[in-house]
């Protein structure tokens, strides 16, 4: 009996505790959308890219003005491309002030942009990802 009493004892498992928390720097995250010319979409893409925004995807669109609208606005077609991305809520300003300047600068470049703010985002690898936040 002594045998089987010995196995008949409690086993404790201990649990690994962190030592000190998990340091994370989050930023909340903005939609970035932006419409411009359709043959602008590339250029702007790229240059979206250069801004740091992480992920983006492109969507035709069709303004709805009519031809005498776009004639006394100084826009040329209604073919457009919506164009999304994530950007951080820190980075969020320059990336729209150096668009508005894209705007001005380029012939036939002319868009608007604004964010919108997300509220949630699932699981700390997706916002990493989305945040071009990546563990190193």
């Amino acid at each position: 009996m002594r045998l089987f009493d010995k196995f008949k004892k409690k086993q404790t498992i201990e649990t690994p505790t962190r030592a000190e928390p998990l340091k994370t720097d989050f930023q909340k995250l903005k939609l970035l959308v932006t419409v411009v010319n359709r043959k602008k979409t590339e250029f702007y893409l790229d240059y979206l890219t250069s801004l740091g925004v992480n992920f983006q995807t492109a969507v035709a669109g069709r303004g709805t003005a009519t031809s005498e609208t776009l004639y006394l606005l100084g826009l040329e077609d209604s073919d457009k491309s919506v164009l999304f991305g994530v950007v951080r809520e820190d980075g969020a300003e320059a990336i729209l002030q150096n668009l508005e300047e894209k705007f001005q600068t380029i012939r036939g470049g002319k868009g608007i942009a604004f964010t919108i703010p997300l509220t949630s985002v699932i699981g700390v690898a997706i916002y990493r990802f989305l945040s071009d936040n990546r563990a190193k």
